[in-house]
């Protein structure tokens, strides 16, 4: 520095080395060459290395930050950029804004804004650690369940697997009267209301099950089911359901039971 500048000549080191910085900093981050022209042919080019290696590492940085400030919180991100397109497709069909609320209201219920691919995620997995984490993520539901919490954990952990999260909103019908019964449902959360022909509501809430007796018979829904509330269900498949019961007969009989009690009230109604 002291050739440079004359004047920092007889200044301490500290003073010398700030200077020096301040120029190379002046240089490196494409602010400008400092508080004089280079002079001289080798001052030109160092400066203009100088300049192309500070852009260089700007340009790195600034990548570098914007990654990880994305990956903070990419499933948020994910979920942002997932309704944007949902945003784009009501748009485009030119939905009507009471269902624009609903579907807006849906995907808040369902995602709570953020978004993972849970199915690849868990196929990713070991088996044991797949069941340990849906053991873990059911709790609430085996918890409140009677069917679940005297039952075989065996018999729990292969329906667990086998059960596929939804979300309902209020007044939503579940299930039809009449209509070919695919699924049944599981209640973790939310009221729904079971109607017959006789018009009679019947309520149920957390820990209880419907639509396994079609499941069972393998006939048509005997009655509707109408969500009264938010409602956080796991369902199961027809074919999941047979395949978990061929292997645990005596499990079936326990839904008989509750299916024929089921029966015989909405008969008697």
């Amino acid at each position: 520095p002291s050739a440079a500048v004359p004047r920092l000549q007889n200044d301490s080191w500290g003073k010398q080395y700030s200077h020096a910085l301040f120029k190379a900093m002046s240089h490196m981050l494409c602010i400008g060459y400092g508080q004089q022209a280079p002079e001289g042919m080798t001052d030109v080019w160092l400066t203009m290395l100088s300049m192309i290696v500070g852009a260089t590492c700007y340009a790195m940085f600034i990548g570098h930050a914007t990654a990880l400030i994305q990956s903070l919180d990419s499933s948020r991100r994910q979920y942002q950029e997932k309704y944007k397109q949902v945003e784009q497709y009501m748009s485009f069909h030119k939905l009507p804004g009471d269902t624009r609320q609903r579907i807006h209201e849906y995907y808040e219920h369902r995602y709570q804004g953020k978004m993972f691919d849970e199915e690849n995620i868990l196929g990713e997995l070991s088996e044991p650690l797949k069941e340990e984490i849906i053991n873990f993520n059911c709790r609430n539901l085996v918890a409140k369940m009677p069917l679940f919490a005297n039952a075989d954990p065996n018999f729990v952990t292969a329906m667990l697997t086998k059960l596929r999260f939804e979300v309902f909103q209020p007044g939503d019908f579940i299930i039809r009267e009449g209509t070919v019964g695919k699924k049944m449902y599981f209640i973790q959360h939310g009221v729904v209301s079971i109607l017959t022909k006789g018009n009679k509501e019947t309520k149920l809430s957390d820990g209880s099950y419907f639509g396994e007796i079609c499941l069972l018979t393998r006939g048509r829904r005997t009655a509707s089911v109408r969500a009264d509330t938010y409602c956080r269900l796991y369902s199961l498949s027809v074919d999941n359901f047979n395949e978990v019961l061929e292997e645990y007969p005596m499990m079936r009989r326990a839904f008989e039971t509750v299916a024929m009690d089921r029966l015989d009230r909405i008969g008697e109604e």
